[in-house]
């Protein structure tokens, strides 16, 4: 798809960009951590188009660094964009060993209006560093809507909650999936987290640790979202019931939008962007009781939209997410083997009409912009082509194609091609002033060629001709001369490749003589031996002419084997004048002057034989033999078939065709193609020999079949029938982690874990054998295999050693076994009982009233114990509480708790006479009762002394605290004066005068506030008084004083990627300004530091510190009297081992 063309993000500049300028202090020259010039090519700003992809490239010269550098992309301060690589995202590398350049690339695809915003690359080299920023800005609008990453400030608030759900949703269902794939148990997945609701009713201070715990990074962002989701938390006058703030609808289908209103007559409106809707078969609007509904049928892209609901001046948003069904493909690609320039046809076929694809090829992008010429794409209803009109060299690499559902690729191979000839020039023999024509004909209608006579270049002139006819090469020579006898070639030019014939002139001199002479045959056949062997090609036809003298005119006879064929006589005047033949077929014979023509029009399998020519005149009688052979392409191999597979091979043999054709087959050729494709693959270009091959790079799982064509010196011949298909396929690897789980005095329980390799063939099951040590017989353990990674094996001797082994079974066969290392003794171990008592049970456990109650306490022991609970000494009678038993732990349970329950619960296990015991403290808490007695004790000036008894009923735990609040009589509304007051009387202060106040306390425990707070009996009235004060003047303090640091930096250790902190304390008057340094250099307007000034307590944050922020800092304060300093030295340590955010599932 195109880009934006922006010379800042694609070009590449003449000249390296100068290096960036830092500020250094009066008397010291630049550090080693200075920012210097490594930047050749800088990204820059750029307006990018909504929907469209847009690419940055920086480049970095390595020619004076002594390690290689390290790139990292950054979003405003702190965001680092590597972790969000993927789709959206993408980041490419690249290094030029010639000029030492390192090229990086960051490609935003499908650019939304969440990129928008400033950006940072950072490269690093040890000592060395340089950075540079750059903004994106977004304009226009495109049709499709994406999910927004919460990172973006200038989301709409709908929006972020819809994206955080969702996001939620999809890493727990990925997650669900890998587990069941892993351990092949179903597991149900888990109610979605409303992160919002758990920060509305969070405290301030766990803010920061519930947004790292579900990953949220923006904390300024959320606190202002959290702020206006309480604003809007208001209770409606309106509606009883409001929009969610988003709802998500798979396209075509329909989605309900509810609200609830007070008043069941007041009539409602539903606006969409803003423009009110009118009723129709698409909205329907729905009016039951308060409830109001607005029905979207068959939704479509045009309906993921902004939605309001209008009641009277009260109204409620939502926002509606219309997503599309992912684009699958239905036919993959085919693996294309072709010669240079024959057109090449990659053809994929999607599961919807106008969906639009992406083809790559070895990881470039192909389009209508950059494809030109060499490449066209085409689309056909569901069909996709890609098309190369002419195959070169440059073509070969692996092609990709892309929708947002699915990809597939193939391979393409372009061999050089090979030149055939197709009908080579032959031998001539003419005779004075007749015409000889040499003719050839080659597979390629494009290649030139040159002719030449005994090694010279033959010239065209008005007597010879040189044509080229298509295929066709031609050279024709008018009125034959002696001179013209020789060895003509013809050589195809760019070929190493040459055609060779003779032409013979043939003088014939004729002398009247008075005698008569017997007559003579002047056979020639060219071949060898003395023999007379003609070999002709089926199909083609063959002309043999021989001369024959005598007077008077001799009469021909020509026969095969012993029989005279019908018509195949002929004669010759004695003035040698023509005689034509009353044989007209497919096998005749032709004569002229003194020569007499044997032809075969077409020749066939029946046409070989032994033939002979007989002349007879009056004087004598002559004859000759010959012997005409017909050769042909060979018949197809037969018994074409797959004899064993690998996982990306196969070996296939076949066996020689019944008739070679009369010429030795020198090989065959093969192809391949997959089940369901029309086109076959060739696998050899170069004849193989041998009746074994063994096909490789095949793809496991996949049908293939074969055929076979049979190759000789005449031709190739037609393809066998295909074998039956077959699919490369390999067994899995050895089971792993092979353990035994439990001996007893007759059976033994295995444990395993799947293999690590499986292959497309899956796993049926496993099989188990054992064998006794020193054996190597084994023994089969199950009849079928077992599908489960656990089994436990029955049936063996008491007291004997026994080896265990377990294999994997698939459709291609077994794997190798896995062997337990050591022999394994069938005896039944006593093991002392031992109750593992969880670590948080070892302390009180406390729950609040009308909580479930789960204590899982595992155990071992061997015979199995016998387990028994008591509660404060007592066996456990109370049905209430509830126990469950297995052979390796015991539950707990209390379905609903009270504060009966508390008190100390104690597990016994026993075997025999031996025994363990735990004991567990449970308090079951709940919110305390109100204080008594709270009453007015004194009252002077603006103030008041309350106090109070503890409340009678605790809620079973101590009181923490007291909220004690006021209220005038005037307004009769409640402040809160006190939280957490530890006593039971405190003094209210402040009070106006003139009022009258009332008080009411709450008590506190770790449940929370009661429920009903204590209400004074009394009231406080802060009365009027006459009483004037006169203040003395006030002398003002000189309180200037130069800077002094009262905490000092202190040393640290931090881990690398983990954000630290540094702080010292500074007192002094005027103001001091404080100056931050590291390594002596001025810190300065860096976003890697955040610097902070709180009452005199500094703060220097360091975000994500790498190995390069280790070093010395300091912090200068400077005010007009003085100045004063402190440093520390900050160490950073690379990690050790890599940790990860839980996952929410």
């Amino acid at each position: 798809m195109p880009e934006p063309q922006n010379p800042a993000a694609e070009g590449v500049k003449d000249a390296a960009a100068p290096a960036g300028n830092t500020d250094h202090l009066p008397g010291e020259g630049p550090q080693l951590s200075e920012l210097t010039g490594l930047f050749v090519l800088r990204p820059e700003s750029v307006t990018a188009t909504k929907g469209k992809d847009i690419t940055f490239v920086a480049k970095v010269d390595s020619s004076n660094l002594i390690k290689r550098p390290v790139m990292k992309w950054l979003k405003g301060k702190w965001l680092d964009l590597g972790s969000k690589a993927g789709k959206h995202l993408q980041f490419k590398e690249s290094y030029d060993r010639n000029t030492k350049i390192y090229t990086y690339e960051m490609s935003i695809i499908k650019v939304v209006d969440g990129d928008a915003g400033g950006y940072r690359c950072e490269v690093t080299s040890k000592d060395k560093c340089d950075s540079c920023t750059f903004e994106v800005s977004v304009q226009g609008r495109s049709g499709d809507r994406h999910l927004i990453t919460l990172l973006s400030s200038s989301i709409r608030p709908s929006s972020i909650f819809m994206c955080l759900k969702l996001g939620l949703h999809l890493l727990s269902h990925s997650q669900s999936i890998l587990n069941t794939t892993r351990q092949k148990k179903e597991r149900k997945e888990e109610p979605e987290v409303d992160v919002w609701e758990i920060l509305k009713n969070a405290k301030p201070c766990d803010y920061e640790k519930i947004a790292f715990q579900y990953g949220i990074t923006d904390l300024r962002g959320m606190l202002k979202r959290l702020k206006k989701m309480k604003a809007e938390s208001k209770k409606s006058d309106a509606f009883l019931k409001k929009l969610d703030p988003a709802y998500s609808v798979d396209k075509g289908q329909k989605i309900h939008l509810t609200v609830e209103v007070a008043d069941p007559d007041v009539p409602v409106k539903w606006f969409k962007n803003g423009q009110e809707i009118k009723p129709s078969a698409k909205y329907v609007f729905e009016s039951v009781g308060n409830k109001r509904t607005l029905t979207i049928n068959k939704c479509n892209l045009s309906d993921d939209a902004a939605y309001e609901c209008v009641v009277g001046e009260e109204k409620c948003f939502t926002e509606v997410f219309v997503k599309e069904p992912p684009i699958t493909i239905t036919k993959l690609l085919d693996d294309v083997h072709t010669v240079v320039g024959e057109r090449v046809e990659f053809e994929v076929e999607v599961s919807e009409e106008g969906a639009n694809v992406i083809w790559m090829k070895d990881g470039v992008e192909l389009n209508r912009d950059t494809a030109g010429s060499k490449y066209r794409l085409k689309k056909d209803g569901k069909r996709h082509i890609l098309i190369i009109n002419e195959a070169t060299k440059e073509d070969i690499g692996t092609y990709y194609v892309y929708t947002n559902g699915g990809e597939s690729k193939a391979e393409l191979e372009v061999e050089d091609k090979e030149l055939e000839v197709l009908q080579n020039i032959a031998d001539l023999t003419v005779k004075a002033s007749e015409q000889a024509v040499f003719k050839c004909e080659v597979s390629d209608e494009k290649v030139t060629g040159k002719w030449f006579k005994d090694g010279v270049e033959v010239e065209a002139s008005d007597r010879i001709k040189i044509s080229h006819i298509g295929r066709i090469h031609k050279l024709t020579i008018n009125d034959v001369k002696a001179s013209d006898a020789g060895d003509y070639t013809f050589v195809p030019d760019g070929y190493a490749l040459s055609l060779s014939a003779k032409l013979n002139f043939l003088e014939i001199k004729i002398e009247y003589v008075p005698r008569q002479d017997p007559p003579k045959i002047f056979l020639d056949t060219g071949s060898s031996g003395g023999k007379n062997n003609i070999t002709v090609v089926a199909g083609n036809k063959l002309r043999l002419d021989v001369q024959i003298t005598g007077e008077p005119a001799p009469t021909v006879c020509w026969m095969k084997g012993d029989q005279v064929r019908k018509n195949w006589l002929s004669s010759f005047t004695s003035h040698h004048t023509r005689v034509l033949s009353e044989a007209e077929g497919r096998v005749r014979v032709e004569s002229e002057k003194n020569v007499c023509s044997f032809v075969i029009e077409g020749a066939e399998k029946a046409d070989e034989g032994q033939y002979s020519i007989t002349v007879t005149n009056p004087v004598g009688e002559d004859k000759a033999d010959l012997f005409v052979r017909v050769v042909d392409v060979p018949n197809p191999p037969e018994n074409v078939k797959c004899t064993s597979v690998g996982e990306d091979s196969a070996i296939i043999t076949w066996d020689p065709p019944a008739f070679d054709g009369g010429v030795a087959v020198k090989g065959y050729l093969m192809e391949r193609k997959k089940i369901g494709s029309p086109r076959w693959t060739k696998l050899n270009f170069d004849v193989y020999e041998s009746t074994t091959y063994e096909a490789k790079k095949m793809i496991e799982g996949v049908l293939y079949e074969m055929r076979v064509f049979a190759v000789n010196g005449i031709g190739i011949s037609q393809p066998s029938a295909s074998s039956k298909p077959f699919m490369p396929i390999a067994p899995t690897s050895e089971p792993t982690r092979l353990t035994v789980h439990d001996v007893t005095d007759s059976t033994c329980a295995l444990k395993w874990l799947p293999p690590e390799k499986i292959g497309a063939g899956g796993i049926d099951g496993y099989i188990i054998e054992y064998c006794k040590e020193g054996s190597d017989q084994w023994v089969r353990a199950n009849e079928e295999p077992v599908g489960n990674i656990h089994y436990r094996v029955k049936g063996l001797p008491v007291g004997e050693k026994m080896l265990f082994r377990v294999i994997a079974v698939n459709i291609a066969g077994h794997s190798p076994p896995a062997i337990l290392s050591q022999a394994v003794t069938i005896r039944e171990i006593m093991e002392n009982p031992k109750i593992r008592l969880p670590r948080r049970l070892r302390t009180k456990f406390i729950t609040q009233v009308g909580e479930k109650v789960n204590l899982v306490i595992p155990f071992q022991g061997k015979p199995r114990p016998v387990v028994t609970w008591y509660k404060d000494g007592v066996p456990m009678e109370d049905r209430t509480v509830g126990t469950r038993t297995s052979e390796v732990d015991t539950i707990l349970f209390i379905r609903s708790a009270e504060r009966v329950h508390s008190g100390k619960y104690t597990l016994s296990v026993q075997i025999e006479n031996m025994s363990d015991s735990a004991d567990i403290h449970i308090q079951v808490v709940e919110k305390p009762g109100p204080p008594i007695a709270v009453h007015v004790t004194d009252i002077w000036g603006f103030n008041a002394a309350l106090e109070w008894k503890p409340p009678k009923d605790d809620g079973n735990c101590e009181i923490i605290g007291y909220t004690i609040q006021k209220a005038d009589k005037k307004t009769k509304e409640w402040f809160t004066v006190y939280e957490h007051n530890r006593r039971p009387s405190c003094t209210v202060s402040d009070l106006v005068m003139g009022n009258e106040y009332s008080f009411r306390v709450f008590s506190e425990n770790i449940c929370g506030l009661s429920d009903e707070p204590g209400i004074s009996k009394n009231t406080a009235v802060i009365t009027k008084t006459g009483l004037l004060y006169n203040p003395s003047p006030y002398k003002e303090m000189d309180v200037s004083s130069c800077p002094k640091f009262t905490a000092p930096l202190v040393d640290r250790s931090v881990i690398a990627g983990y954000s630290a902190a540094i702080s010292c304390a500074v007192r002094g008057n005027p103001k001091p300004k404080i100056i931050w340094m590291k390594n002596r250099m001025i810190l300065g307007e860096d976003p890697k530091f955040l610097m902070q000034n709180n009452q005199g307590v500094l703060t220097l944050n360091i975000r994500k510190p790498s190995l390069f922020d280790g070093g010395r800092y300091s912090c200068r304060a400077i005010n007009d009297l003085g100045e004063d300093e402190v440093e520390c030295t900050l160490e950073v340590r690379g990690m050790s081992m890599q940790f990860s955010l839980p996952t929410t599932m």
